[in-house]
Order: C-alpha cells, then sequence, then structure tokens
C-alpha cells in the first residue's frame, strides 16, 4: 500500500466505523422496543385510537432511551439517569416476555397473549423492583481452605460487593446493610469492588455507613470496573477515610489462635487501560512478601481473573461482577464472559472461587430471578475438623 492509498483508506475508516456503530444501535433499539410494540399494540387488532396512542408512547420511549442515557451517564445527570435505566429495565423485561410470549402463544388469540405478557411483565417489575430496593438476604457458606490453620478454623468473612451507589440515593438502604453486617459480627469484611456509579463526592453520602462497619481483623477493599468510569484514586482516598485497607494490588496478614491467613486484593482488568499509572491487576507484586506456606484469600472484582489466582496457587478467590445476571435471562450473556455467574466452584487442584451475585444493583433498578446477598462465608480448616 502506498502512502496515498493509506491516507485515503484512515477517512474511509473514520467514516465507516460510526455507520457500522449506528446501524447497531438502531437494529437493538428497533428489536428491544419494536418487539413489544408490535406484540402489544399493533398484533391483537385494538381499535385505531388505541393502536395510535400506543404507538405514539413506544416512539417517545425509543427517542427517550438514548437521550436519557446519553445525558445520564455521559453527562452525570441523576434525574436524567434514573429514568434511562429504568426505561432500559423495563424494555429488556417487556422484550424477553413478549419474544417467548409470540413464541409460546400456539392456540391462543394475539389478545390473549398480549393479556398475559403485560400481566407477566407488570407482575416481574413489581416483585423486581421489591428485590432491588430490599436489605440483600444473607447468603452463608462454608468454605474449607486446605492449608488454613486450627485457630482461623470458623473465621467469619463477610463479603459484599457491587453496591452501585448511584443516581437513586440510597443512603438509608447503606446504613441498613451496614447494620446488617455488623449483625454477623465478622472477623474479616470484604468489599469487592464496583462500590458506586459517579465519584466519591457525589455518593458520600450513600458511601458513609461503610465506614460504621466492623470487622474483628480486617476491613478491605479492591476497585471494580466502575471505578475506573468514576475517579478510581478518589474512591480509594474515600474508602480510605472510612478506614478501609485498599488492598491496591497488595495485601495484609491477618492472624488468630496462632493460624495466620494471607488477604491478597488486585485490581479490576479494566484498570490497565485506565490511563492512571500504577493501576492494572498484579499478583505478584500483591502477594510479594507473602509467606508461600500460608493460605491466601484473594479479593479480584471479576471471575474470570481466576486464572491469575490458579496460577498463583491462591486458596480461595472472592468476586462480584456478574450480579447474578440481575434481570432473567441476562445471566446467560454473563454467563458467556465469566467462568462463574454465582456461587462455589473449583479451578484447578487448590483454588476455589466464590462468585457473589452483587449487594446491589447497576443502572435498572429491577432484580428478576437473581436476588442480591450479603454473603457469610465461614472457613474451615480440616486440621480442625480431624480433632
Amino acid at each position: 500500500m502506498t502512502a496515498g492509498e493509506a491516507v485515503q483508506t484512515a477517512p474511509a475508516r473514520r467514516f465507516v466505523r460510526p455507520l457500522i456503530f449506528t446501524a447497531v444501535l438502531v437494529t437493538v433499539l428497533g428489536l428491544l422496543f419494536g418487539v413489544p410494540w408490535w406484540t402489544l399494540v399493533m398484533a391483537p387488532g385494538w381499535s385505531p385510537p388505541v393502536e395510535v396512542v400506543g404507538t405514539v408512547l413506544f416512539a417517545a420511549a425509543v427517542l427517550a432511551f438514548p437521550a436519557t442515557m446519553f445525558l445520564g451517564h455521559g453527562r452525570s445527570r441523576d434525574w436524567a439517569a434514573r429514568t434511562g435505566d429504568t426505561l432500559l429495565g423495563v424494555v429488556w423485561v417487556l422484550f424477553t416476555w413478549s419474544a417467548l410470549g409470540n413464541l409460546l402463544r400456539i392456540g391462543f388469540g394475539p389478545r390473549a397473549v398480549a393479556a398475559t405478557v403485560a400481566a407477566v411483565v407488570l407482575v416481574l417489575l413489581i416483585y423486581g423492583y421489591a428485590e432491588a430496593m430490599r436489605v440483600p438476604r444473607i447468603k452463608r457458606v462454608e468454605v474449607t481452605l486446605e492449608r488454613l490453620g486450627p485457630g482461623l478454623d470458623g473465621a467469619r468473612v463477610a463479603m459484599l460487593t457491587d453496591t452501585h451507589y448511584g443516581p437513586i440515593d440510597r443512603a438509608r438502604w447503606s446504613a441498613r446493610v451496614a447494620e446488617a453486617i455488623n449483625a454477623l459480627e465478622p472477623d474479616i469484611v470484604c468489599h469487592t469492588g464496583d462500590i458506586a456509579d459517579g465519584t466519591a463526592d457525589m455518593r458520600r453520602d450513600q458511601s458513609a455507613p461503610l465506614g460504621t462497619i466492623q470487622a474483628k481483623l480486617a476491613r478491605t477493599y479492591i476497585t471494580g470496573n466502575h471505578e475506573y468510569y468514576s475517579g478510581a484514586a478518589g474512591w480509594l482516598d474515600r474508602m480510605a477515610e472510612l478506614g478501609w485497607d485498599c488492598l491496591h494490588n497488595r495485601h495484609v496478614t491477618v492472624e488468630r489462635g496462632g493460624a495466620r491467613l494471607i488477604v491478597a486484593g488486585i485490581d479490576d482488568l479494566t484498570a490497565a487501560g485506565s490511563g492512571l499509572t500504577g493501576h492494572g491487576a498484579d499478583l505478584a507484586t500483591a502477594l510479594a512478601g507473602a509467606d508461600s506456606d500460608l493460605p491466601v484469600l484473594l479479593l479480584a472484582h471479576q471471575p474470570k481473573q481466576i486464572g491469575m489466582a490458579v496460577d498463583h496457587g491462591v486458596d480461595l478467590q472472592i468476586s462480584g461482577h456478574t450480579h447474578g445476571g440481575q434481570i432473567w435471562p441476562f445471566h446467560f450473556l454473563v454467563r458467556a464472559d465469566q467462568p462463574s455467574v454465582a456461587g462455589l466452584t473449583r479451578h484447578g487442584g487448590r483454588t476455589q472461587l466464590y462468585t457473589s451475585r452483587g449487594t446491589g444493583f447497576w443502572g435498572p433498578p429491577f432484580r428478576i430471578f437473581a436476588p442480591s446477598e450479603i454473603t457469610l462465608i465461614t472457613l474451615r480448616s480440616p486440621a480442625a475438623s480431624s480433632r
């Protein structure tokens, strides 16, 4: 290729990429809004005035959605973010159940399908909103670590993750979550990232209750991917201000009854591309100077960081990020990207991974068939059980 041809190719690419993006965006919006519009408004054969009103409502939603998402998340306007996020949740549920309704409508008239879809969606949205806004249930898990000394048998690790303090003010919810964690009387408390959508200054009131959480041995925090959209350095400073150990590619050692445990943390996978100097997941640095004979509890935001944990002989990695899918059936897409969506899994000969469904929610204020959780992990020592 000559220099002249290269110069001509570059502008062509700059033109083609926005065109492809626009085409994909229009296609996605057309399907998300078009399938419910057809199912609920056009297919049933309602009277013309009903069809006109329904079409106008869907058209207004189609136009409002990208505008509010841009203003909300691109320009940090909380009112717009609340509107856009809610629209996203509503239209996703409408699309999912409209598609299912059309697939399963054999023997049923289009009006019956429309009525059933509308009823199911309404019930699910009410249920999903209640699930999103409630204080999470306590998820109790026991994990045996082969190298854990008997002195730490029964140690209680309280895990919260993906709190996503955001455009909906949940300061009271945050305070109730802190109370629920303190009632567990944990030895170690871990926050595995995605603390908020918004800067530390914007979400100061919502994060304040984290300072009231108590732990006997350690309170530890790592960054998730959303910190790198919202000022990660500010969040590290804020959590340090609230008295938490920020495990920015580092570790602490806890001890009880003569037994010791390494609690290590690494940055999120997205940190390396954030432009922040010194940020990027680095487990070798996090474990530098640690006793290699001691068991390791690793905080890593994304489950797919497990490969690094296996390579370094980590005993237990705890992660969030997936939200358990948050709104069914989104978990199928999450599973395509992550090795685990929720629960305890084993990887390699030693390493176990616990993936939380998350304590809060991102974006749409709904959780459908993916309830939130505060996780209480009880660590077990084989040496203690054999006594």
